[in-house]
């Protein structure tokens, strides 16, 4: 396997927490400590565009596809909806006082992760909060959707990982997973298996058709996992750490493939926080706090 950085993207002015796909193959979003919102196109490197400034950190982002809209997660004051087209910011809600750490969607509504350990479900057109779903003492870091069971899982700071029905959102099974905090939970894109990261620096897969039985432990990096993501032909996948690294495995094997960091690659200097695998050229994106945003062109 072969890894070459194709390309730096610098804008922001405090660490990038997040990023995610804008519905191209090309284009992108991120979001991070200085509270602005930019849209990327890695066919014009560098030529950024700012279309939101929401004055607090942003943890989280969430392309709602049906409506052309993009919800941003403003830390302590809530959700700022913006509309695509007309790049302005449509709707605004105060559903919190703490940090906003996932944004997801399925059928028309919307699952918010807090930091006071309450999922907040919402609905999309009336833009109303509908239920609280009280899961933990501590801060949800991430909800996972698996439309194959019609299931979501939730990863939370007291080290569990919650699975829910979609739509009852009943309380099917705590798995006390990871020895700390979890930061990602993400379905594998067949809805099988389900990884979960955290901070105690272990990947785990576990078997959603075994009841949720554990597949692997993989000690995977130095410090927290804070991110992985699947690659558009589901071959490979990759985790990201706050060591510093990001690490490609084999989606079958789960083998480590190839390691990119700083002495190899001229990787990130400081935590990587988020991924994002494009099937523009097989290009991994990557994000991390010395706010860069960094292009991997990754080739077997």
């Amino acid at each position: 396997m072969n890894i070459r950085k194709v390309d730096t993207f610098s804008g922001h002015r405090d660490s990038v927490y997040t990023i995610i796909s804008d519905n191209t193959s090309h284009g992108f979003y991120s979001a991070g400590g200085d509270g602005f919102v930019i849209q990327w196109d890695l066919n014009k490197p560098d030529l950024g565009n700012l279309v939101a400034r929401v004055g607090v950190s942003v943890y989280a982002l969430g392309l709602e596809k049906e409506n052309n809209a993009l919800w941003i997660g403003q830390n302590y004051e809530g959700i700022q909806v913006l509309d695509i087209a007309e790049n302005k910011i449509e709707k605004t809600s105060k559903i919190t006082t703490a940090p906003i750490f996932d944004i997801q969607f399925f059928d028309n509504k919307a699952l918010i992760a807090l930091g006071d350990g309450v999922v907040v479900v919402m609905d999309i057109a009336s833009f109303a909060v509908q239920k609280h779903i009280k899961v933990s003492g501590k801060s949800i870091r991430t909800i996972a959707i698996n439309h194959e069971t019609r299931e979501f899982a939730v990863g939370d700071s007291d080290f569990n990982v919650n699975i829910f029905d979609l739509d009852g959102f009943v309380l099917k099974k705590t798995i006390q997973s990871h020895g700390n905090s979890v930061f990602s939970v993400k379905y594998s894109p067949d809805g099988k298996y389900l990884f979960t990261t955290g901070r105690d620096a272990h990947i785990k897969i576990w078997d959603v058709n075994d009841a949720y039985g554990m597949v692997l432990d993989i000690p995977a990096h130095l410090y927290a996992v804070n991110d992985i993501t699947f690659s558009p032909d589901r071959t490979l996948f990759a985790s990201c750490s706050m060591d510093k690294s990001v690490k490609v495995w084999d989606a079958v094997t789960f083998k480590l493939k190839k390691i990119i960091d700083r002495a190899r690659h001229a990787g990130h200097g400081t935590s990587v926080n988020k991924l994002l695998w494009t099937s523009y050229q097989n290009q991994l994106i990557s994000c991390s706090d010395d706010r860069m945003i960094s292009v991997w062109e990754v080739a077997e």
